[in-house]
This record gives structure tokens, sequence and C-alpha cells, in this order.
């Protein structure tokens, strides 16, 4: 593509060189430039993209975008003669609007759904997925977990991608043939422009709680970050809102599109409500009608709810979406049950928030009260310290048992980040309470030690199958531990 028509409307300052020339590829990434390139050079969280101009020219760029006036003394170096730069006043919203362009406007040719808010986004976006496919469209996927190209499966690294993967992979869903791509949508993201050259047919607000505020600092910036979604939602878009949530109505005040509200407790445009649960599923009355999910908790009705609400605003029949409803399976690593030995059900879960561990821990105690709940959690290093104590209160008022361990603690001590959870806890609470830093022997001790009956949770990780430590991934699935655990158990 030419460069003048990938750079257009991104908010040029200024351009030194020639704009009629051909591009081949446009990153962010200077590792991943290659010959006849555009590099954009985005301000990031951690690192200055600007810094890099120069080691992207010598790898082959032929083209810049910049936004800081100190990048301009790289065009007076021998290597950038035939270089064209780009000034603009956004290098974040110029990499946002560029991809677009460069990849023909993919979204405009899909129906786009994007999810935000604190908990729930992968289960809902991963079964609207899973809805639509089994309802005989082709689909994409973006989420946490993983991200598919219809049936394809591609790994993922973030909750939100950068601009240029999501578009490039969406460019590859209208190849495909996709009518429609489900994605989660982060207040990161959000913040960082990610999404704002996207043009979606479905916004939907979860809940808001505690997370992220090692970033955004303070509840208030949170909020606004979730809110400035809805904000640039087009009025041809549907705002699906979760109503009992407090801040619900406050996401879509200033929005254009059409408000669409769910709830389980109140009046709304949809409504559900549990019948009856137990480990195996929960009857649902949707709308009126009974309807059967293999999902489990009243955070999930609330999903399913808005995945139902979803899909009726998008087009689809009620019988038919209450029918493809029932056969879902549940997201991996959430609320997955595995049943061992003496009567053992261990429950893993991403949980990583203290609203998010509350609902868990009502769920698994509302399904079975008689049993003796163990609740196994960490909080991750480099994150949100705020919440340790928070976790720690949580387990406190809603488990038999508590064990703290580790999980992702990155470059902090696990000892500090366990300290920092036990100043959560009471006499009482630590008086119920074990501390191990290693997970993979907690997880056992857990187990070993859990009497006949008993439920135990573990939190936190969910689908994931590592631990960072330092900066390094090392494998460590929670399913395999409880495996052989088991077999320990049984010999």
């Amino acid at each position: 593509m030419i460069l003048s028509e990938i750079i257009e409307n991104i908010g040029v300052l200024g351009t030194w060189g020639k704009t009629d020339r051909e591009i081949a590829a446009i990153c962010s990434d200077s590792r991943k430039v290659a010959p006849g390139s555009l590099f954009i050079a985005v301000k990031g969280f951690e690192s200055d993209g600007h810094a890099y101009i120069l080691q992207a020219i010598e790898r082959g760029a032929t083209a810049v975008v910049f936004e800081s006036e100190e990048a301009s003394a790289c065009m007076g170096k021998p290597a950038a003669k035939d270089v064209t730069f780009v000034q603009v006043k956004n290098s974040r919203h110029a990499v946002a609007v560029a991809a677009d362009n460069f990849y023909d406007h993919p979204s405009s040719k899909l129906q786009l759904v994007g999810i935000t808010g604190t908990n729930g986004k992968t289960t809902t976006v991963t079964l609207l997925y899973k809805l639509f496919m089994s309802l005989g469209y082709n689909c994409g996927l973006l989420s946490t977990i993983a991200n598919y190209v219809g049936k394809e499966r591609l790994e993922t690294a973030n909750t939100t991608a950068d601009p240029i993967t999501i578009n490039s992979l969406m460019h590859r869903m209208v190849e495909e043939g996709c009518a429609y791509c489900f994605m989660e949508v982060s207040s990161i993201g959000v913040e960082q422009e990610r999404v704002s050259a996207l043009k979606f047919a479905a916004g939907i607000f979860s809940n808001l709680t505690h997370d992220h505020l090692d970033y955004h600092k303070t509840f208030a910036e949170y909020l606004r970050c979730k809110k400035l979604f809805f904000d640039t939602l087009p009025e041809t878009a549907f705002a699906i809102v979760n109503a009992d949530d407090r801040n619900g109505l406050v996401m879509v005040q200033n929005t254009k599109a059409k408000v669409v509200t769910y709830s389980c407790r109140s009046m709304a445009d949809h409504t559900a409500h549990i019948q009856e649960q137990g480990f195996e599923g929960m009857l649902l009355k949707i709308d009126g009608t009974e309807a059967w999910t293999r999902l489990i908790g009243e955070h999930n009705a609330y999903n399913v709810l808005a995945i139902y609400t979803t899909a009726i605003c998008l087009g689809a029949q009620k019988d038919e979406v209450l029918l493809a409803l029932s056969r879902l399976e549940s997201v991996p690593g959430r609320l997955e049950n595995l049943r061992g030995p003496k009567g053992l059900s261990v429950v893993i879960d991403y949980a990583h928030t203290p609203d998010a561990m509350r609902s868990v821990l009502k769920t698994l105690r509302d399904i079975a009260p008689e049993r003796q709940l163990i609740c196994l959690f960490g909080c991750g290093g480099d994150r949100d310290k705020t919440k340790r104590p928070e976790m720690a209160q949580v387990a406190e008022a809603m488990a038999d048992r508590i064990i703290v361990t580790s999980d992702n603690c990155r470059t902090e001590d696990p000892e500090a980040i366990i300290a920092d959870i036990r100043s959560g806890l009471s006499w009482e609470g630590i008086a119920k309470s074990i501390f191990i830093v290693d997970r993979r022997e907690a997880i056992r001790t857990a187990i070993m030690t859990a009497p006949a009956g008993a439920t135990i949770l573990l939190a936190g990780k969910g689908h994931e199958d590592y631990q960072i430590i330092g900066t390094v991934k090392h494998h460590f699935d929670e399913k395999e531990i409880v495996a052989e655990t088991f077999k320990m158990i049984m010999k």
C-alpha cells in the first residue's frame, strides 16, 4: 500500500520525504521491522519506541512515524537519507488508524462485539464465539486464552493486543469469510487507544470491581477508561450493560449507541433468575423461559444472560439461542471441577480479584454447604498491591481453611507478597491459614490434608499453564499437579 494512504487521518503535523512510496508492512516493534516497512514509534508504558528509530531504519524501515520532537534528530543520520519521516500529534492514535487503513478497515466488514469489565470477559466472548459457530456462522475470537480465525487457534499474549495485531487478525477473518468477531477490551487497551479505530457493532459491560490499580492508580481513572469505550461507540451499535452493577448505567451516560440492559435482580430489557444449581450446571429462567446451562454460579448467570442478550441484539432467534446455550461447555480454567478420591472436588478458577474470588467461593458454598471449603490463592507480583489484603479478607470470611501461596511472583519477593496478603487477616484468619511459598507443594498439601468430601478452590491461575518467576515463564499446569496428587492418595 502507498504510504500516503496509510497515514490518512492519523493526525499528521508534518512530513519529510516521499509519501508516494510503497509500504510492505507496518509495525511498532523495531525487532519485527523488515525491508520496506513503516515503523511507528509509540511511547509505551515501559519503553519508548522513539529510542529504537535508528534500529528500525537499520533493519530496513523506509518510513517512520514519530511523535517526539527529539526523534527529528534521526533525520540527519546517514542511514536515514532515503527514509520518509512523518510527525504526528499522538503516535498511539496514529498506529491504531494506520493499522486500520493498512488492512483495509476489516472491523467494518465484520459484526464486531467487544466486552469490557473486571470479571467475566473471557467466558462471555469465548462462549459467544462458540454459540455463533454452533448457529452456523464462521467467527473470530480475540481473548485472553486464545485467538481464533474460524476454527484455527492462534496463541495470544495480551487481553487486548496491539492495533496492528488486532487488524491483521481481523483482516484474516474477513478473508476466511467470518461474519462475527468477539473480543475482550481491557481498560488498558482502551487507554492506550488499541481499539480507537475499530468499528463495533456492540459493546458489553459486565461489572466493575477492584483491579489494575497498579496501572490506573485510582478507581476513578479505571472507571473512566472503561466508560470511554462506550462513549466512542457509534449510534449504529448496541451498548449492552449489566443494570445490577452500580456503574452499569454510568457507563452509558454519554454513549450514542442504543442502550440495552440485562439483570438478574431487577427490571431490565432482559432478565434471568437461577431456579436450581449443582456441580453439573444450573437451571435458569431467561425472559420467562427455563433453560439449562452447564455453567454454575450467580456470576455465570450474568455471563449467560449477557451472551443471550447480545445474541438477541444481533438478530438471533430466542429458541435457537437457548438451545445452543444448553450445549455449551464452560471455558477452561473457569470453575473447572476435578473430582478425586475420598469424594474430593478440586475446582480450578482464574479468580484473581477480591470480587471474583468472593463470587466463586459463594457459588461453591451455595452448591455444597455441608462440605469443608478450602481456599488456596496467591497474588501476582509487580501488580496492584492494594487488593492483596482484600483478597485475604474475602478468603477469611468465606472459607473454612486458607492456604496462601505464590502466583506469578515475577520480580517481587514471594515472601513479601505473602506478607501483604497476611496483613489482611485477623488473628482468627491466621489461625485457620497456612503459608507455603511453593505453589506445587501448597496444592499437594491442600489435597493430601483435606477431609473426605471437601471442596478445594485453586484460585488465580485458571487456564494458565505457567508460573512467571523473575522474567522467565516456567511450565506449571495445575491440572497435572492435581492428577499426580490424586494418584498419590490412591496408592
